[in-house]
């Protein structure tokens, strides 16, 4: 755990508002990756204007990244350090530990009116969610309750939908499942891929928390039940999800491509070495074949386009145009680059899995 001296002026507890003076209400924000630090940087800068003091930031623990394999501090960490904001990086809350019970004690020792949640990655119990005055308020990346848990944006690029958005969430012990206090939506645009959708949702979340926290006893008084029947579920990634079945329709596979940009990846094989396919062009379901699924049809200078399965009914099969791979120990490439560099012919056959 560390702990970093706040500068938050506690000695001025109080502003003018409509004519009266009002507490400014007391944060602790929870968080880690960039998702996160967006709407902390955010509420960082507007403190004055929503009549708050951010008296804590609590992230995960320092974790090993890189090919050195250092210590590297998370965004939300990095954004706190930038503000000399008290930090907090426990391991875990839970009672059965002396480690969680220090951690439960500390948090009641910034005596908070409200936590901040966004994408921290340890799980709240009840004795931490009822510490706040007004509990816990989550940043949760979809539409509730369509894709609950850990991967919304993820899922809802695999599965085709058409928009998203961020809710604000009172969190309760369930996984997703309090009530909802603020929803905005977020159209999903062709060309979305993960990162992109990743950075609107991020900008969209800081929003909606400021909106939210602008009269948050107003909204948690209008919250809704989430109803349960029509949740689904967004399981966290693995990386074999990247893996590319070719037999799969062409819409399924290019929604894999923009759904697992930047991680996992997706990526097929040829000759055994593994190729990443970083980007397509969208489906164009006029042009069919009858090659076998994974067979390189045509290498052009704008795209590389391949079979890949029938969808539906139909006799022939789709085709995708991808137009930007990597191969192995290579830096990423255009089509036109491959096309000139006869790493690919046509005729080639990508596998789903090395032979």
């Amino acid at each position: 755990m560390t702990t970093i001296a706040s500068t938050s002026d506690s000695s001025a507890p109080f502003i003018a508002n409509d004519g009266q003076f009002e507490p400014r209400l007391r944060v602790v924000f929870a968080g880690t990756p960039e998702f996160a630090a967006i709407s902390l940087e955010s509420l960082i800068n507007q403190q004055d204007a929503l009549n708050i003091d951010i008296v804590a930031v609590y992230t995960q623990p320092d974790r090993k990244a890189g090919r050195g394999q250092k210590l590297s501090a998370s965004a939300v960490k990095q954004v706190a350090l930038n503000h000399n904001i008290a930090i907090e990086q426990p391991a875990t809350f839970k009672k059965s530990s002396t480690e969680g019970m220090a951690a439960r004690q500390t948090l009641r020792t910034y005596q908070p009116d409200v936590m901040i949640v966004a994408a921290y990655g340890l799980i709240l119990p009840v004795g931490v969610l009822t510490t706040p005055v007004h509990g816990c308020l989550n940043i949760h990346a979809s539409l509730l309750p369509r894709w609950r848990g850990a991967a919304p944006i993820h899922r809802a690029l695999l599965a085709g939908d058409r928009e998203t958005g961020i809710t604000i969430m009172q969190m309760d012990k369930g996984l997703d499942t309090g009530d909802m206090i603020y929803k905005v939506s977020c159209p999903i645009e062709p060309q979305d891929t993960a990162a992109s959708l990743h950075d609107k949702l991020a900008a969209l979340g800081a929003e909606a928390i400021t909106a939210v926290l602008t009269d948050m006893p107003n909204y948690q008084a209008q919250a809704i039940a989430q109803e349960d029947s029509q949740a689904n579920y967004a399981e966290k990634l693995i990386k074999t999800e990247g893996e590319i079945d070719w037999t799969q329709p062409a819409t399924v596979i290019e929604r894999q491509i923009r759904g697992l940009t930047p991680w996992p990846g997706a990526y097929t094989f040829l000759n055994g070495q593994r190729v990443k396919v970083l980007a397509s062009l969208p489906v164009n379901t006029s042009q069919h074949t009858h090659e076998p699924a994974g067979t390189i049809i045509s290498v052009g200078r704008k795209a590389i386009l391949v079979a890949c399965g029938k969808a539906g009914t139909q006799q022939m099969a789709d085709t995708l145009a991808f137009t930007n791979v990597q191969f192995a120990g290579g830096k990423p490439m255009t089509a036109e680059q491959v096309c000139h560099g006869n790493q690919l012919n046509d005729g080639d056959q990508f596998t789903a899995e090395a032979k």
